[in-house]
């Protein structure tokens, strides 16, 4: 069923709402394709928001893409503004059917390829950094003040080294050690050490921290990188201020040892590599009520895309996935895999209870003002951006991502942990669609920003990559999703994003910490 209105928007043929295309006045109608008497809407309605298209009831579901998205706490009139007034999340009874519709593999594509850096020990690159890892926040300054001189002094003389980044964070110690806290920390600094995009790094440590340095270089087999294009030996270069005689030697000490890995890291070239070598990290933040709309679908569409190329795309952001997730298991390879999947629901479920907090306090404000009202209606717009293949693994934050395909890393909503997860996870691109605008960077990965709506991009065009809110004036999600998979692969290939033009990317860096500090 569609509309005869270019003003609002229907989705689904169940939905008892509309979208509102643009800033909607009281008294203008919705007129359907049916022949159904018009609709007159009751109040000035937001760009994004809902509208209802028929009476609920106290109680009624409320459907949007088909899907319920919450319960109405107060009766509904045809044209009323439907949002946190008269909409609530209720409980939702899932149908799992794990692996009950397992999609047929996409047909194969070969003999794409994108300009990125080999390793010498075969690992794909899209950036060539080194690295300046802490361990604790207590040596994050000395880090700092490294970055800042090498920045400053010596690396102009580098061109095919994109930068030095200071991977520095606020935790480190005051946590169990050998828990879960020390574990998974030490997996994303690991990760970040061991990533293809990290031609070189230096580990600098306080020297007490729980945190140790030599439980990390042990924890993840980490080993020596004598530079961007030679293998990797030994040891690697590690660093205490307790012992190498305080802030002011460990700095010097750092820059001594970067000035002699940078010439070494200098010397990769660009070079063909098959797309199948993209690792996709998919984001959203600052959603809004299009961001299910128009980007996660083109999205969606450029995921399936580097599916059928034999790459991977990671979805995250495991609390924006709940109340959705039933159509996820479903595309689950194995109920096995179903199963990880809503376990990880649960998890949350008494995570979040836990602390007297409930998983539907998300959306953020900003959602909210945007037209997003329950967590269920964001989740829904949210997997969009995973596309329609199988699902083929589910990870744990900041794990090793092993398979290739759509797969699920469990990873907060937060944006930084989040994608500082799936960076860890071996992401070596990241698509990040917002309704609200960001300007998320991530070094050392490159972060593409993706536009849900027409205003936004051009409100904030020094930000803003890509714009999907062209499907809202008529062009086709899968018309996008292939702009945008173009889009990824030049990226990937060394096109600097808006947030590497401007130097954004040093301070997203966040490990995700889930126990107490003690």
């Amino acid at each position: 069923m569609k509309l005869n209105d270019s003003a609002f928007l229907l989705l689904h043929a169940d939905d008892n709402l509309v979208i509102a295309k643009r800033q909607v006045s009281p008294g203008e109608t919705i007129v359907e394709s049916n022949g159904a008497p018009p609709i007159a809407t009751t109040a000035s309605i937001d760009m994004g928001h809902k509208i209802a298209r028929s009476s609920i009831a106290v109680g009624d579901p409320v459907r949007k893409f088909g899907q319920i998205i919450g319960f109405a706490s107060h009766p509904i009139a045809p044209g009323e503004w439907i949002h946190s007034h008269n909409l609530t999340a209720g409980h939702l009874s899932l149908d799992y059917a794990f692996s009950s519709d397992i999609p047929a593999p996409p047909e194969p594509v070969e003999g794409r390829v994108f300009q990125g850096f080999r390793r010498a020990d075969g690992r794909a690159a899209t950036r060539n950094y080194v690295g300046i890892i802490s361990t604790v926040n207590c040596s994050a300054s000395v880090s700092k003040y490294a970055v800042d001189q090498i920045r400053r002094d010596i690396l102009e003389q580098y061109p095919n080294v994109d930068g030095v980044v200071a991977l520095t964070h606020k935790g480190g110690c005051a946590m169990q050690y050998d828990g879960e806290d020390h574990h998974q920390l030490a997996r994303v600094l690991g990760g970040f050490a061991k990533h293809p995009n990290i031609g070189a790094y230096v580990i600098v440590g306080l020297g007490c921290e729980t945190g140790q340095t030599g439980f990390l270089v042990d924890d993840q087999s980490l080993v020596q990188l004598k530079g961007a294009s030679q293998p990797q030996t030994g040891s690697p270069l590690v660093l205490t201020i307790q012992e190498t005689g305080g802030t002011a030697k460990t700095v010097n000490r750092t820059v001594e040892l970067i000035k002699e890995l940078l010439p070494e890291a200098n010397k990769v070239q660009r070079e063909a590599i098959p797309v199948s070598e993209i690792m996709l990290g998919c984001e959203c933040g600052g959603s809004d009520g299009y961001s299910g709309i128009t980007a996660n679908p083109a999205l969606g569409i450029a995921s399936d895309l580097l599916v059928a190329h034999g790459a991977t795309s990671i979805l995250g952001e495991t609390p924006e996935i709940y109340g959705g997730e039933h159509l996820l298991t479903r595309r689950a390879i194995t109920p096995e895999v179903g199963q990880k999947l809503v376990d990880l629901m649960h998890w949350w479920e008494d995570y979040t209870g836990k602390f007297g907090t409930q998983i539907d306090n998300n959306p953020s404000p900003g959602n909210k003002k945007g037209g997003l009202t329950t967590i269920y209606e964001k989740s829904l717009g949210a997997i969009a951006k995973g596309g329609s293949t199988a699902l083929q693994g589910v990870f744990k934050y900041a794990e090793p991502v092993t398979s290739r395909g759509f797969v699920v890393m469990d990873t907060p909503g937060y944006d930084p942990a989040s994608v500082t997860g799936m960076v860890a996870g071996g992401a070596n691109v990241v698509a990040f669609t917002t309704g609200r605008g960001s300007c998320f960077g991530c070094k050392p990965v490159p972060s593409i920003k993706i536009a849900t709506n027409t205003p936004l991009y051009e409100r904030m065009s020094d930000d803003m990559d890509f714009n999907a809110g062209k499907i809202v004036d008529g062009a086709s999600v899968e018309e996008v999703g292939r702009e945008l998979f173009e889009k990824v692969i030049a990226v990937a290939s060394g096109e600097k994003t808006k947030s590497e033009l401007q130097g954004l990317g040093d301070e997203e860096f966040c490990p995700w910490s889930i126990g107490p500090t003690l």
